[in-house]
C-alpha cells in the first residue's frame, strides 16, 4: 500500500474499522488469530524482538491496512508475531509513524489501535529520548511514570472523554522493577519535532515536571488507553537534552547510543515482557 492510498487519509473513514481490517490482515498473514501483548520498539530497543520468544511470522507493515513505510532509520518496517516461552502471543511493531511526518494523528496511533484489535490487552511503548534530569546518563533505561503532551493534538475525536489517571500502569511498572530494582521513573514530554528542543524548551520541560523529552509515545499511550489497554512505557536515554549537555545533538548520536545499549536493554525488556 502506498502512502497515497492510505485509507486513514479519508476524513470520513472510521479509524477503528480500519484497525479491525488491519488486525484481520495480521491474522491472515501470520496465521495467528489473537495476540496478548504488543510491543512498539523505538530507537535502541530493536533486538528485544529476537529475545522475547520464537518468531512465528514476519510481515512487511505495508501489506497491512493503514500502515505506512517508516520514515526513520532505526525502524524496520515489519510486524512480527512471536510465541513467548510461557505461551503468550506477542505482536512486535517495528513500523512506528511519527507525528512529525505530517500524516496526521490517525496514522500515528494506527499501530496501537490495530494491536488492540488483535486482542492485545497490554501495550509496551519504548523510545529513545533525551534526558532532562541531569542524573540520567546515556544508555540508561527509564520507566515512564506519566507524560506531558506538548504536541497540542490528541488522537481522540469529538466529545470523547478518556481518563488518563495511571495511564502508565503502576502495576506494570512494579512488575518491571521486580526484574530490575534499579529502574528509575520519569515524566516524558512529547514535543512535535522533528527539530530537537532548544535549551529554553528543555528548561521549560524541567520546570513543568518533565524528566525526559522525545517525539513519540504520548499520543500512542492516549489511544491505547482509549482502547482499554494497560500500558508500560520505557525510554532509553540516548543523550542529555539541549542545554544539559554541551555538545550539539544529532540523530547519529541517538543511533550510536542505542546500538551501544541495545544488548542490555533488549535483554531487560525481554525479561520484563515474560513477567507481564
Amino acid at each position: 500500500m502506498s502512502t497515497a492510498d492510505n485509507p486513514l487519509d479519508d476524513p470520513n473513514a472510521d479509524p477503528f474499522e480500519i484497525a479491525r481490517a488491519a488486525a484481520a490482515d495480521i491474522a491472515r498473514l501470520t496465521g495467528v488469530e489473537r495476540h496478548d501483548i504488543a510491543l512498539t520498539l523505538g530507537s535502541g530497543w530493536g533486538k528485544a524482538a529476537d529475545l522475547v520468544g520464537e518468531t512465528v511470522a514476519t510481515v512487511p507493515a505495508t501489506e497491512v491496512s493503514g500502515f505506512s513505510k517508516p520514515a526513520l532509520e532505526g525502524h524496520v518496517g515489519t510486524l512480527r508475531s512471536i510465541l513467548s516461552p510461557s505461551g503468550k502471543r506477542i505482536l512486535v511493531i517495528g513500523a512506528r509513524t511519527h507525528y512529525y511526518e505530517g500524516h496526521g494523528v490517525r496514522r500515528v496511533v494506527h499501530s496501537v489501535r490495530t494491536a488492540a484489535a488483535t486482542g492485545a490487552s497490554v501495550m509496551v511503548l519504548t523510545n529513545g529520548a533525551g534526558g532532562v534530569n541531569p542524573s540520567y546518563t546515556p544508555g540508561r533505561p527509564v520507566l515512564i511514570s506519566d507524560h506531558i503532551n506538548l504536541t497540542a493534538d490528541s488522537p481522540l475525536e469529538g466529545a470523547t472523554f478518556v481518563d488518563l489517571t495511571d495511564l502508565y500502569s503502576r502495576r506494570l511498572r512494579e512488575v518491571a522493577r521486580t526484574i530490575d530494582p534499579t529502574l528509575h521513573e520519569g515524566v516524558y514530554c512529547q514535543f512535535r519535532g522533528p527539530h530537537y528542543e532548544t535549551p529554553a524548551e528543555v528548561r521549560m520541560a524541567g520546570i513543568i515536571g518533565g524528566d525526559i523529552v522525545g517525539m513519540s509515545t504520548a499520543l500512542e499511550a492516549i489511544a491505547a488507553r482509549q482502547a482499554g489497554m494497560e500500558i508500560l512505557g520505557l525510554s532509553l536515554i540516548t543523550n542529555l537534552a539541549a542545554g544539559i549537555q554541551d555538545t550539539p545533538l544529532s540523530h547519529e548520536e541517538v543511533l550510536e547510543a542505542g546500538r551501544a545499549a541495545e544488548p542490555v536493554i533488549s535483554d531487560l525488556l525481554a525479561r520484563v515482557v515474560e513477567a507481564l
